[in-house]
């Protein structure tokens, strides 16, 4: 921000109030300036924008550099920051270099001072005293600061700061800016009376739109400068009443890295094809997002939303053909398909899964529990037990086998619940007791036992794919090979759907017998029928309402989520060095990078590229090692000779399928814990937009200056 300073780990606008200094205009003193800083990712910026929006502490400067009229407060004409002794950072006179620290020399220092230079301006500024700016103004930065603070740190600004529910009077907003007045700031006590607290709640709300707006305009500015990018959905979540899609954009920067930014949410009311329309001109027309420049999308979503997913989804590739439809690889392959089911138990088995994995966090010795279960169950197989319960040590329910370690331990788990539930001993407190009641009733039901054996057997057919999906580069060059023979393979499923249903269905009864659960069909299907004549067998209506409605879903997903195209950009991991060292004699598929002939800079010589780049990466010397994923391969200095090589490769970068580097996960990750651990009644969606994107860089006064273009009015109050 720009009243902290740039040196990393510096406290000075946080904990330790300091003068702050202009960067100088002239570029080659600025270029000096962020040199001993030691911020490499400044050294792209022009002066004129290190000069407008980032700042340096005085004690970063020796005393001979300000000015002896004015010590400490005007620096003089040709001062250059030395001192940095900080912990992890170079002494005074001192600058680091790799793993080396060298002196300033005599010389240096000398040629410094004779530096013939323009007269000096005004570039002193104090976090408390800036004498070009108006009152209200200073007002203003002071409202953002607070409340970009409390953004930061997950702090919703209405929320009671004494857990009593006093009005504005005592929320976590009004509090700190009341410490800052008691604390003597002057900005406040001119500004902020008891006569203010009457618009109070309109004013904090105009800044949380403000400091939205802001966010949103650096998210979709970081996007428009690096070109292509994609289009990621998370699960709809319901906020202030009403539900709401997350939306995130993946693109490759400047310094050709990953970077997934969350850009808000979208409203997810009303009709699905109303609906379509309205989130595409929400993106474009508000937002400003020009989706003629979106490559692909992906979208995670349970089977209560995928009708408007879909339809979005096809409205999307309508609109923009380019916008290649995937898979997203936040959650395994096997998991993405069963959520996208509206088959009734299969969402049982999904929202029993949920419950599971809230129940085991509840307490470390429910594990212990549940791993005494499982070696009563395994007496005779020591190591298959303990593998079992390594597993389930983790998070096995969102694992790419989840179904099938389920069905290994189903038996462990309804003793373990059962006998928590029980509690003789009185170890476990209500709530703990209740979930292990739901959870075995839930374990009981033969709708759950039957779905969940055919989420198994179907899914075991798909489970090395998602998998390879997953994994390096090289895993995922093979899946792509491998894709015809899954498909074929659902296919013969479907073809001969009697003979295994009739499978699913026996090995569904035997386990029932083995747990003591009644086979029966679902009890709302039981009332709906009363009256009507006849009977529907039990295993007629798993036939008809489970494995062949599960089965066509998977199908159909399978070919909407991997259609040629995109298995043609998967194709491209051709390109990485180590594939090609690997492979030998086999130069890149040509016609996999064909997809982006309208993308890459010059197809008409695409395979003249190709060829020399096979020949540059098919040998490999003594010792030599070769980039073996995409993020290195794009790191290569040389990458830029192969101009069409270099575009295709960023294409790839962004495709949704593609696992991100834990670096460049951070958004989603972040997103998570707000969703999670943010109470329901103070989730707010702007303030959730400037929480995950905490990183963009506030410039306070760029934020007032859209706050008064935004608020025009508001200059009139005061």
């Amino acid at each position: 921000m720009q009243n902290h300073c740039v040196v990393l780990d510096c406290l000075s606008g946080i904990s330790d109030f300091q003068a702050l200094f202009r960067f100088p205009r002239d570029p080659d003193r600025s270029q000096k300036w962020v040199e001993q800083c030691q911020r490499d990712d400044l050294k792209e910026k022009s002066a004129e924008q290190l000069y407008k929006y980032y700042r340096l502490c005085g004690k970063h400067f020796e005393a001979s550099a300000f000015d002896s009229d004015s010590p400490g407060s005007v620096l003089k004409a040709d001062a250059v920051p030395s001192v940095f002794g900080g912990p992890g950072q170079p002494q005074s006179g001192q600058v680091k270099h790799g793993k080396e620290t060298t002196k300033d020399s005599e010389t240096e220092r000398r040629g410094r001072k004779r530096m013939k230079k323009a007269p000096a301006e005004p570039i002193t500024e104090t976090v408390q005293n800036v004498p070009e700016e108006d009152e209200e103004k200073k007002y203003l930065k002071t409202l953002l600061e607070v409340l970009l603070l409390l953004g930061e740190q997950s702090i919703p600004p209405f929320a009671p700061c004494n857990g009593k529910d006093d009005g504005l009077k005592s929320c976590n907003f009004q509090a700190l800016l009341e410490y800052r007045l008691n604390c003597g700031d002057e900005v406040l006590k001119n500004k902020f009376d008891s006569s203010r607290q009457n618009c109070f709640s309109n004013e904090l709300d105009m800044l949380i739109t403000v400091c939205e707006q802001y966010v949103r305009s650096k998210v979709i500015e970081g996007v428009k400068e690096n070109g292509f990018f994609s289009l990621l959905t998370s699960e709809p979540v319901k906020i202030s009443g009403e539900w709401c899609l997350p939306v995130f954009l993946r693109y490759v920067d400047q310094l050709k890295s990953h970077q997934e930014k969350f850009a808000g949410f979208l409203t997810f009311e009303g009709d699905e094809n109303d609906l379509a329309e309205k989130l595409l001109s929400e993106m474009t027309d508000r937002w400003g997002l020009d989706m003629s420049q979106c490559r692909a999308q992906a979208h995670a979503c349970s089977g209560t939303h995928s009708r408007k997913i879909k339809a979005f989804a096809s409205k999307l590739v309508e609109k923009y053909p380019k916008a290649l439809l995937t898979f997203r690889s936040t959650n395994p392959l096997t998991l993405a398909l069963a959520n996208s089911m509206g088959v009734s138990g299969v969402q049982l088995v999904l929202s029993t899964f949920k419950q599971i994995e809230l129940f085991f966090s509840q307490s470390p010795l429910l594990q212990v529990e549940f791993e005494h279960a499982i070696s009563i169950f395994y007496p005779d197989k020591e190591d298959k037990a303990e593998e079992l319960k390594k597993i389930c040590r983790t998070g096995w329910t969102r694992r790419n086998d989840g179904f099938e370690v389920a069905l290994d331990v189903i038996e462990a788990l309804l003793l373990c619940v059962d006998s928590v539930h029980d509690n003789e001993d009185m170890r476990w407190n209500d709530q703990v007791t209740h979930s292990a009641l739901e959870i075995s009733k839930a374990l009981t039901d033969f709708e759950f036992i039957m779905a969940l054996i055919v989420l198994k057997n179907l899914m075991v057919l798909i489970q090395a794919f998602g998998k390879n999906l997953q994994g390096k580069a090289v895993d995922i060059h093979s899946a792509t090979a491998s894709l015809t023979a899954v498909l074929q393979s659902l296919k013969e499923m479907s073809d001969n759907i009697d003979v295994y249903h009739d499978f699913f269905y026996d090995e569904a009864v035997n386990l029932a017998a083995a747990m003591e659960i009644p086979v029966k069909v679902p009890r709302f299907f039981s009332r709906k029928r009363q009256g009507e004549q006849g009977s529907t067998q039990e295993d007629d209506y798993y036939k008809e309402h489970v494995t062949v409605p599960a089965v066509k879903h998977v199908i159909g997903e399978m070919n909407d989520l991997f259609s040629q195209d995109h298995i043609k950009v998967l194709g491209c991991m051709c390109l990485i060095p180590d594939i090609i060292e690997g492979k030998k004699s086999t130069q890149p598929d040509e016609e996999s990078i064909q997809v982006f002939s309208d993308d890459i800079p010059n197809a008409g010589s695409l395979s003249a590229e190709l060829h020399c780049w096979w020949v540059k990466w098919s040998k490999k010397g003594k010792g030599e090692t070769f980039p073996s994923s995409l993020h290195d391969t794009l790191q290569l200095a040389d990458v830029k000779f192969f101009p069409n090589v270099m575009t295709a490769l960023r294409l790839l970068s962004i495709l949704p399928t593609l696992a991100l580097e834990d670096s460049s996960d951070v958004a989603f990750k972040r997103y998570q814990m707000y969703i999670e651990n943010m109470p329901d009644n103070v989730k707010s969606k702007s303030l959730a937009l400037f929480n995950i994107n905490y990183d963009v860089g506030f410039d306070l006064d760029s934020m007032v200056e859209l706050y008064q273009k935004t608020y025009p009015e508001r200059q009139e109050v005061s």
